[in-house]
Parts: C-alpha cells; sequence; structure tokens
C-alpha cells in the first residue's frame, strides 16, 4: 500500500513533534527543573563518565534536538546527536533495569532513539523548516536557441 506525500509528510510533521516534545521536556528538565548540577549528581551516581559534562551534552543536545524536531531543521545533524545521547542514556542508566520504563528500563530510551534515527535518514518531509530552506528546486530551465 502506498499512501499520498501528503499523508506521508503529515505523519512525519505528527512525529517530528511528538517526539520532540518529549525531547525537549527532559532537556528542559535536566537544564531548568533539576539543573545542571543535579543532573550532573545523578550521572555521577549512574556511573555516567565526565559527569558534568555529560550533562550538559545531554541537556543541550535534547533541548535544542527536540526544538530541530519539532520545526523540521537539520534534520541528519539533529536526529544522530539525539540517537548518540540515547546511547549514552541506554549503556549507561537504563540496560541493566529490563525493558519496563516503571522499572527504570530503556523501552522509552530505545523508542525515542528508533524515533530520532528514522528522522535523521527519512528526513523532516514537506511541512518543516528544511523543506522551506533547501526542499524547493528551482524549475529547470529550458536552453533556447537562437537563430541568427
Amino acid at each position: 500500500m502506498t499512501f499520498p506525500s501528503t499523508a506521508r509528510d503529515l505523519a512525519l510533521l505528527v512525529t517530528r513533534v511528538a517526539v520532540g516534545i518529549v525531547f525537549f521536556a527532559h532537556g528542559w528538565q535536566k537544564l531548568f527543573t533539576n539543573g545542571i548540577d543535579g543532573t550532573a549528581a545523578f550521572f555521577d551516581q549512574a556511573g555516567v563518565p565526565a559527569a558534568t559534562a555529560s550533562a550538559w551534552f545531554a541537556a543541550v543536545v535534547e533541548l535544542a534536538g527536540g526544538t530541530a524536531l519539532i520545526v523540521g531543521l537539520a534534520m541528519p545533524v539533529a536526529g544522530l546527536l539525539l540517537v548518540i545521547n540515547m546511547i549514552g542514556a541506554f549503556a549507561f542508566v537504563h540496560a541493566g533495569s529490563g525493558l519496563f520504563v516503571g522499572e527504570g528500563g530503556y523501552e522509552l530510551v530505545l523508542v525515542l532513539g528508533a524515533a530520532a534515527l528514522s528522522l535523521a535518514v527519512v528526513g523532516a518531509g514537506r511541512f518543516s523548516l528544511d523543506h522551506l530552506l533547501t526542499g524547493r528546486q528551482p524549475a529547470q530551465r529550458r536552453h533556447q536557441h537562437v537563430s541568427a
């Protein structure tokens, strides 16, 4: 089954906005609710290397990356940075706790990472800043022959 391009672009928009809101909220929480010091203390306790630098990385990538997903800007870069962030969250915080998020598991990290990877590869779609800035191709110019 093939969906019309408008349906595909709407699905990408809904996915980008939903996933972007979650990333943005987590970045906000790390930066402003818990603060970098609180986030770094948690990261240190969880065994995350360079806890303060990692806290800054996670907070900024989640906040800026979430914003980028919402507006559809720089999808390959934003998506891959978010994937790297989720790999770190999986490896250092959630992997040993099983699947379910209620038990500290990795289900949310897995879904967010997979969604970010998909968006990095597929792109933002037509309803995005990426499309507005780079997606419109100039009409091909026809060569006109001038007769003498």
